[in-house]
């Protein structure tokens, strides 16, 4: 009975705790007090500060290799960004591992590009496939992100989330390596899967 009643004031106190959210502002003030150490790898998600996971050797490549598809197919159309911060709103500030965004006169030397100036999102996923798909998708979605693609080196397949709402990505796709995508905003551009996914030994 003791026992019991002891479970129930833990749970009850459980969901009586109350998180500090930090704001964007926070964040940075944070940043330049050097609270974050030069090693540490963070962003800012719902308020939330998120220690990033550590990336293997084929999300680097899976990176490198968007990256450069994407640099040549749309020069001079969209200033693409690597592992750069977008703003979303006053409570998100996460890195994508890549966002294709508008061409900006200052190279957003002034701001970091909000949703309004995001084009496509794309996370590589090798071990955060979860994180990526739930919770930054619900992030992405309800700051009105239209294109979000989630990589996924392991089972070699890409995620694709359209028609954001404020509970979630209406479309949800899984591509398979050998499908072709274009993004919404360049239907001219067609992208097999295969060609942004890391190769494969002996292939």
């Amino acid at each position: 009975m003791l026992l019991t009643v002891a479970k129930q004031a833990m749970q009850n106190t459980e969901t009586t705790l109350q998180l500090r959210l930090w704001t964007v502002k926070e964040y940075h003030r944070m940043a330049e007090a050097g609270i974050f150490g030069a090693d540490e790898r963070v962003e800012l998600l719902e308020g939330k500060i998120i220690w990033m996971i550590a990336k293997g050797t084929a999300h680097r490549s899976a990176v490198g290799r968007t990256d450069r598809l994407l640099q040549n197919s749309l020069i001079n159309r969209a200033f693409i960004c690597v592992q750069d911060p977008v703003k979303l709103n006053e409570w998100s500030e996460p890195e994508p591992d890549i966002a294709v965004v508008k061409v900006h006169p200052l190279d957003y030397a002034d701001h970091h590009p909000t949703p309004k100036e995001v084009y496509l999102i794309i996370e590589v996923a090798d071990s955060s496939l979860k994180l990526d798909c739930e919770i930054k998708a619900k992030a992405y979605s309800q700051a009105g992100i239209t294109d979000y693609w989630v990589l996924d080196v392991v089972r070699r397949q890409l995620y694709v989330f359209r028609e954001p709402t404020q509970n979630g990505y209406q479309s949800e796709v899984i591509l398979a390596e050998d499908a072709t995508i274009s993004p919404l905003e360049f239907p001219d551009l067609s992208i097999t899967v295969l060609e942004i996914l890391p190769p494969l030994r002996g292939s």
